[in-house]
């Protein structure tokens, strides 16, 4: 690839992660969600994690949770 195509192709990944978050931004924020270990609450706000990926915090529970751990969501 020239770097003029490598760029293009980096910026079209970045744009397919930042639709992917706001994605999960919409469809979380604010539902009912019950989490693996038992942890129930709303869903507060979703970063993107370096190390982890898609990450939630639930209202009333400190912390920062991996998405994988959600067991049911609101639907």
């Amino acid at each position: 690839m020239t770097g003029g195509a490598a760029t293009t192709a980096v910026k079209r990944h970045a744009l397919t992660i930042l639709h992917a978050l706001e994605e999960a931004d919409a469809q979380l924020v604010g539902k009912a969600v019950v989490l693996t270990d038992g942890t129930a609450g709303t869903v507060e706000a979703i970063w993107l994690d370096d190390l982890h990926g898609l990450r939630i915090s639930i209202k009333g529970h400190p912390g920062k949770r991996p998405v994988s751990a959600l067991k049911f969501a609101q639907g």
